[in-house]
């Protein structure tokens, strides 16, 4: 009982001192689409993706072509034929597969190119809302684009506009 107690009024005392602390919310894909710079990156990262991704469809069609080919002539292939066609196919599918990942993979150029790209306007934007935090006094920044588990917020602590306004 005394557990329970004890428990119960670190509870309130925490409540409390969660109570007292000033806080806003922001949502930074609004702020993010805010930023021209921004707009254009993405519409140049989806102008590239779209570009290998044809590259890539392009290879696997080729693929798909080789093995339409192999298909139809096995009937009349010789045993050593059929196993390097096979081969010869299957080599070139890893071929584009590895493209693919060399291309849109964790490590991959897409992903490089949004590093280079994206960075540096995620620091400035990053940087504004620390600059409006400390200088508002805030101590906790909230996010509401990505949280699905806020299910409300009132608009009297919705400071978006305001950092949008500090990055012009």
């Amino acid at each position: 009982m005394k557990r329970f107690i004890i428990a119960l009024a670190a509870v309130v005392l925490s409540i409390g001192a969660a109570s007292a602390q000033k806080y806003i919310v922001v949502d930074s894909e609004k702020i993010f689409r805010s930023i021209a710079e921004y707009n254009s990156a993405i519409s140049a990262l989806d102008a590239m993706a779209k570009d290998y991704q044809s590259k890539i469809d392009a290879a696997y069609a080729k693929v798909e072509s080789m093995y339409n080919s192999y298909i139809s002539q096995k009937q009349n292939l010789s045993d050593a034929n059929r196993y390097a066609r096979e081969q010869e196919i299957l080599a070139e599918e890893r071929k584009v597969a590895e493209y693919q990942e060399s291309v849109f993979g964790n490590d991959g150029l897409m992903m490089k190119k949004r590093i280079e790209l994206i960075q540096p306007i995620q620091r400035k934007v990053f940087a504004a809302i620390d600059n409006y935090a400390k200088s508002g006094g805030y101590d906790m920044v909230l996010d509401i684009a990505a949280n699905a588990s806020m299910l409300y917020h009132s608009e009297s602590v919705d400071h978006t506009n305001k950092i949008i306004e500090q990055l012009k």
